[in-house]
């Protein structure tokens, strides 16, 4: 396992997705609005992260793996805010400005470490910005171990289903993090990693181990997949392969915040894979990253020396 954590620094991944800014507002508040029963929020301090499929690069980055972003932002302000970070990142950003839309802007308004307000501007690209993605995508899909796609269902993965089939066509294996509930788009990927309501949301509630293990087995079939890895909170997390099950219980010793959870488990696992870890090793670093990261404030990353004195 050691092995595969100590050639993170030669994997290249190349990940693909609705990206998106996360500003927060942080203040402090000490009266209620005399114009609305609100509370006034004194705004002293203001951040700005990488959301959606940025963090997800921002966390492969960080263990080390060479990363390419392909995504697409508006003509504005925070679509440059965006390139600004992932630049310092040293994420190699693919961003196509689409001058038609808004770039996809979370803004969380924080006062007394309780989040008290967000607001989200977004709008769908256009059909012609997502055609030149999909041509970067087939020019730079040949220089990379491993694909991530990762769907937060703003668009701009209208050619997931193409980009799966160029991506198998050149060998390489493709990591989905899915949204919504229609998986068919999906098939032939080599592994999807929906969270559990996710996964309710597509294959309906479960009672017991043997009925989750039946659904996501059927549906695992059903989409061609090698893997299905299920992401399940306080449980842990289950990888399901043709004729095997393999469980992690959770990890983190104290949960201050599950986002972007996911995001790191799904950079740790491609990173994984394309350094040459098997399935097990994979989802066991995996499972130990997102035990770390579920310890910080925010969306956060866990550095590979961070992984290595973990495990």
């Amino acid at each position: 396992m050691m092995g595969a954590l100590e050639k993170l620094p030669g994997v290249r991944l190349l990940v693909v997705g609705d990206v998106m800014l996360d500003r927060y507002w942080f203040g402090e508040v000490s009266r209620i609005s005399p114009e609305a029963p609100v509370p006034v929020v004194k705004v002293e301090r203001l951040e700005e992260r990488l959301g959606g499929a940025a963090n997800v690069a921002r966390n492969a980055a960080a263990l080390g793996a060479r990363t390419a972003l392909l995504s697409v932002v508006g003509d504005d302000e925070a679509g440059r805010s965006l390139a600004r970070l992932l630049g310092d990142g040293e994420i190699d950003a693919g961003l196509q400005v689409d001058a038609q839309i808004d770039t996809t802007v979370k803004l969380r308004v924080i006062g007394r470490q309780q989040q008290l307000l967000r607001i989200d501007f977004e709008t769908t690209p256009s059909h012609e910005i997502l055609q030149a993605k999909l041509q970067d995508f087939e020019r730079r899909v040949a220089n990379c171990d491993a694909v991530i796609l990762s769907d937060y269902g703003k668009g701009g993965l209208a050619h997931i289903s193409e980009m799966i089939c160029l991506a198998k066509a050149a060998g390489k294996p493709v990591l989905v993090d899915p949204k919504g509930d229609e998986y068919g788009k999906y098939a032939g990927a080599t592994v999807i990693t929906p969270n559990r309501s996710e996964l309710r949301e597509v294959v309906g509630r479960w009672s017991s181990e043997e009925e989750l293990t039946r659904k996501a087995q059927a549906l695992r079939a059903e989409l061609g997949l090698e893997a299905l890895l299920v992401t399940r909170s306080e449980e842990g997390m289950t990888l399901f392969r043709d004729g095997q099950t393999v469980h992690q219980p959770a990890q983190a010793r104290e949960v201050f915040d599950v986002s972007g959870a996911g995001d790191t488990v799904i950079a740790t696992l491609a990173a994984m894979l394309a350094s040459g870890a098997d399935w097990a090793e994979a989802i066991q670093v995996a499972n130990v990253a997102a035990g770390i990261v579920v310890g910080k404030l925010g969306t956060a990353v866990v550095t590979r020396e961070e992984l290595q004195a973990a495990l």
